[in-house]
């Protein structure tokens, strides 16, 4: 197709869209005059056809009720009070009916409603002017007095009813909303409970299994002679410890109520100066090139989570890669000084002589860490290298959004 074609096409839907929004736009404008209009210019062709264009008495009371009814929302008794010269005098009917269902509608009294159906009916009854009334005339004068008791009534029963309807729409609104609440809570309370059952079964397993590996740790450290091999349960048994305390914390956080901040303090909470203490532990050949990044906003927050994803890339080179070559560089970065934060994990290829550990991995942690630097308006990316090894980068921006949310991690 042509340029021009397109550029036809173009101006098409550009126009089809604004005649839509263009109705969509004049239907809302429609509805909202229209009730406030149409009893008006009811009411005036009322009065027309029953007085006439002759200018004279009737007609201007007449006109005068219909006008009325524009500000019958606002004062309805005294729009309803204003009709009634023009039922008496003009003999109109819509204006006086409409501002009685209006008053029925907003002012719903009973002595208010009674005394007003009195006044409508007195003004349909009575002729204008008074003298020309007939007691004697009993038929006339009954048929009268039953269709004014009619008008009167038939508004004021439209006026409640329409009230009424308002009325049990608000309450089954009121009680949507109150099962809906009611169904939040019961699903509170059911992720409560979850929560409560897996802190427990993670306390009497996990924390029991690692106190053993603890305690067995200490038996060695204090019973062999083997310098290396004291070492070796030494820093075992303090990751053992550290293990313990992160899930303590853990712990802390599935027991309280919607896992918010009252079990911050359960434990500390690691930052970049824990990070030589973890490499130091993680028995892997690593280089650490770390700078001062502390002071901004946000800093514990986007510290703790370069910890935790230099902490899984160390795993994963203990893993996927034993006996290789790892560094680990943090520092800031950003078009000015310590706007971010810049983490790099790189391994080297893996040594065919080191024996792997069976470690058991669930794939989930490379997209933990990825959701967590996004929560943070982060990035991070995790490749293979051409030399055969990997590489982490991720960068966290201080005060990013979600840092607060990410605060818990």
């Amino acid at each position: 197709m042509s340029a021009p074609g397109r550029a036809g096409r173009i101006r098409e839907r550009a126009a089809a869209r604004w005649r839509v929004l263009a109705r969509g736009a004049w239907g809302q404008r429609v509805r909202r005059i229209a009730p406030v209009v149409v009893p008006v210019l009811l009411a005036v062709a009322d009065a027309v056809l029953v007085n006439g264009l002759k200018l004279a008495l009737e007609l201007g009371v007449s006109v005068v009720a219909a006008t009325a009814l524009l500000l019958r929302r606002r004062f309805p008794l005294l729009v309803f009070l204003v009709t009634l010269p023009g039922l008496y005098i003009g003999y109109i009917w819509f204006a006086p009916m409409i501002g009685l269902y209006t008053l029925a509608v907003r002012r719903p009294g009973r002595v208010r409603l009674g005394i007003c159906a009195v006044l409508l009916i007195a003004a349909h009854f009575l002729p204008y002017p008074i003298s020309d009334f007939e007691p004697t005339h009993y038929r006339e004068n009954t048929l009268v007095l039953i269709d004014a008791c009619v008008t009167s009534a038939a508004p004021i029963a439209m006026g409640l009813l329409v009230r009424t309807r308002g009325e049990l729409a608000q309450r089954v609104e009121d009680l949507t909303r109150s099962l809906v609440r009611e169904d939040r809570l019961l699903a509170d309370r059911v992720k409560t409970t979850e929560r409560a059952r897996l802190a427990r079964e993670m306390h009497d397993v996990v924390a029991h299994q690692v106190s053993l590996i603890s305690l067995q740790a200490g038996a060695v450290q204090v019973s062999t002679e083997d310098e290396a091999a004291r070492a070796g349960a030494r820093t075992i048994r303090e990751l053992s410890v550290r293990t313990l305390e992160e899930l303590r914390h853990m712990v802390g956080v599935l027991r309280a109520d919607g896992g918010g901040g009252g079990a911050q303090g359960l434990a500390p909470q690691p930052d970049l100066e824990e990070l030589p203490r973890l490499i130091e532990m993680s028995a892997l050949d690593v280089t650490y090139e770390g700078g001062a990044v502390a002071g901004a906003t946000g800093a514990k927050t986007v510290e703790r989570a370069a910890f935790r994803t230099v902490q899984e890339a160390l795993t994963n080179v203990r893993k996927h890669a034993p006996g290789a070559q790892v560094r680990v560089r943090v520092g800031a970065g950003g078009s000015g000084e310590g706007e971010s934060l810049r983490v790099e994990i790189r391994n080297g290829p893996p040594d065919e002589t080191a024996m792997a550990p069976a470690l058991p991995g669930g794939g989930h942690g490379l997209v933990g860490l990825r959701e967590r630097a996004q929560s943070l308006g982060g990035t991070l990316e995790a490749r293979p290298t051409s030399d055969g090894g990997f590489v982490v980068r991720a960068v966290f921006p201080y005060g990013g959004t979600g840092a607060a949310a990410a605060g818990a991690g």
